[in-house]
């Protein structure tokens, strides 16, 4: 149901982290440089530009806004530390009082619809990943509306693309994709998720401000929707390659490897993540690491290094164990799953067996209790 409902979050938290011209170029340049430090995972120098640019344009909601947004990336690298949440929330409302105050001398500013709906959206998301579902639709219903209005405002503006593009595609999407969630979307515009892929991709092309976010978005439907993972290998690469400190724009260049089927080149990205995390790098932390550990595995397993399989599924496990305070987690069903079909490819069926029913001890993750039955009866063969 948690899935369900992060989607339908998505249409209602329309993120319009983008805004209209602004006319100093100096600002424009180096806001768009700051933003690349965000990106970049580059926090000091992102907070130091953003600083400086909020002395020099007081009235502006631009500078405050992505000096929230570093806050944002540092929950995005790991979602439950909450120490940045309340400063997070604290900057984010006091970009929608500036907001406000622009709205009160020009209901039409476009700049002040911009931000006070990229505002809201981020004060959402940050309510949906802290299971808060009243408070995060509360935003995203205070949210679409001025979407909506800053695009009647500026039709042509290329930023705006990403929240249209991202409402159109989901708003087709959900309904196909999660059909329980059709009865909460009855009184919601229909959408058009070719309309939104274009819309997506005139903001990645084109788009200030929100290129960035419009190509992270393409990224993920690409992978999770689509199944285009060609689509999606290419965007995670440019992403990857323009921002080589991003963990996230790293692991779906490997998780696009491992869906192609190129295990040769997965193995080679999910090494070189291992490798980071050992060197402490910011972002590569024990959730980077049980991903690595759990693909790694996979890759041995397809090249039949069995022993070496299993000591990457273990470190996955192992790792699980320290993660998941809610139940076993989905790499920690797998894994311990692949061990028990590891253990049969070597005729080892007593301590194959063991870890089948260990598995269907832990909650169901896919068909994994399917699985795990299946092999009971018959052993798994490679």
């Amino acid at each position: 149901m948690k899935r369900v409902w992060g989607a339908i979050m998505v249409l209602a938290i329309v993120v319009v982290a983008n805004a209209g011209e602004v006319d100093d170029a100096e600002f424009d340049v180096r806001a768009k440089g700051g933003i690349d430090f965000i990106y970049n995972l580059e926090f000091v120098k992102a907070d130091s530009v953003f600083r400086e640019l909020v002395a020099l344009r007081p009235r502006h909601p631009a500078a405050p806004f992505f000096l929230a947004m570093v806050d944002w990336w540092r929950i995005m690298i790991d979602v439950e530390n909450r120490s940045y949440d309340d400063r997070l929330t604290e900057s984010l409302d006091g970009v929608i009082e500036l907001c406000d105050e622009l709205l009160e001398e020009d209901e039409n500013n476009v700049t002040a619809l911009f931000f006070k709906g990229g505002a809201l959206g981020f004060l959402g998301r940050l309510k949906f990943h802290r299971d808060d579902w009243f408070g995060a639709a509360n935003a995203g219903r205070q949210a679409l509306p001025i979407v909506r209005t800053a695009s009647d405002v500026d039709p042509m503006n290329f930023d705006v693309f990403l929240g249209t593009g991202i409402y159109n595609y989901y708003a087709e999407v959900i309904p196909e994709q999660y059909p329980v969630a059709k009865p909460l979307l009855l009184f919601i515009p229909p959408g058009d998720k070719k309309k939104g892929i274009e819309q997506l991709r005139t903001a990645g092309d084109n788009g200030k401000y929100a290129s960035v976010e419009a190509k992270y978005f393409l990224m993920q439907l690409y992978f999770l929707y689509e199944k285009d993972y060609g689509k999606s290998l290419a965007i995670a690469t440019e992403l990857h390659h323009r921002y080589p400190n991003n963990m996230l724009f790293h692991k779906y260049v490997g998780r696009c490897y491992i869906s192609q089927g190129n295990h040769a080149m997965a193995r080679q990205v999910f090494t070189t993540i291992n490798d980071r995390v050992r060197e402490k790098r910011i972002g590569y932390n024990a959730i980077v690491e049980r991903e690595a550990e759990y693909y790694l595995g996979v890759c041995e397993m397809n090249a039949r290094n069995y022993s070496s399989a299993i000591n990457h599924f273990h470190r996955c496990d192992e790792i699980s164990r320290g993660l998941d305070d809610e139940g076993p987690s989905g790499f920690m069903v797998q894994a311990n799953l692949n061990v028990g079909k590891i253990y049969d490819a070597q005729d080892r069926r007593d301590l194959a067996v063991t870890q089948y029913k260990k598995v269907l001890d832990m909650k169901e993750y896919r068909d994994s209790h399917v699985q795990a039955e299946k092999y009971l009866k018959t052993p798994f063969s490679h």
